[in-house]
């Protein structure tokens, strides 16, 4: 591991939760009102932002920008065990300096608890869901198509906005950054742990289910 690796992980997660706060701030004060339109807003920025990361960092450290994603690497021994703590703090430390950057920018208060209560049993099947999807994409990515993994991981994000109840949150640095904006992509600190147990399950669940898809010999797939 080096530090540069630290930081693309830091930078990344920051850059990806600026975006998601930030685009959802501007979209919500020029939507008019229409929630749908400030979601289409928020969902096109947040896609197009992960494939730039994704492409210029991906070199540096693998872009996971996501605890999730690096435990799932871990587990693939793609990542040493002894590099999965300094990378999730980095990505903590980055999601959080993301929303203190996005509140910033809009003249909010550098930090302000959301309220807005997320949580009920489909939008935490929902996050299951979501979080499965994007360790397919990317170990599919892996597998198959390696160079189109950061297409791959903005569109399932921009897809799993819409066909998902808690608009695809899958990534707890980003569910954890989330809560420190009272703002159109915020989320209450107490609805936090439930999002995070699950978006765990569905990296837990991609791995087993996806890895064993993506590991069985060419030979033996039927068609």
């Amino acid at each position: 591991m080096t530090p540069r690796a630290v930081v693309a992980e830091a930078l990344g997660t920051a850059l990806l939760v600026a975006t998601v706060i930030g685009s959802g701030i501007m979209a919500e004060r020029l939507s008019g009102g229409s929630v749908g339109l400030a979601l289409l807003a928020n969902t096109l920025a947040t896609g197009a932002i992960l494939v730039v990361l994704i492409s210029i960092l991906g070199p540096l450290s693998g872009a996971h920008f996501n605890p999730v994603v690096s435990l799932v690497m871990a587990l693939r021994k793609a990542l040493p065990w002894s590099q999965l703590a300094p990378y999730i703090i980095a990505q903590i430390a980055g999601g959080a300096a993301g929303a203190v950057i996005a509140n910033l920018m809009f003249d909010l208060a550098p930090v302000t608890l959301s309220d807005t209560v997320r949580g009920g049993t489909g939008q935490l099947i929902s996050e299951v869901v979501a979080t499965f999807t994007l360790i397919g994409a990317i170990l599919g990515g892996l597998a198959f198509a390696p160079a189109a993994i950061p297409w791959l991981v903005g569109l399932t994000i921009t897809a799993a906005y819409w066909f998902t109840a808690s608009t695809s949150f899958a990534n707890p640095a980003v569910t954890l950054a989330r809560t420190l904006s009272d703002s159109f992509a915020g989320i209450a600190p107490a609805s936090a742990p439930g999002f995070i147990l699950a978006q765990i399950a569905g990296a837990l669940l991609g791995a087993a289910l996806w890895g064993w898809l993506f590991t069985t010999p060419p030979g033996s797939r039927a068609g």
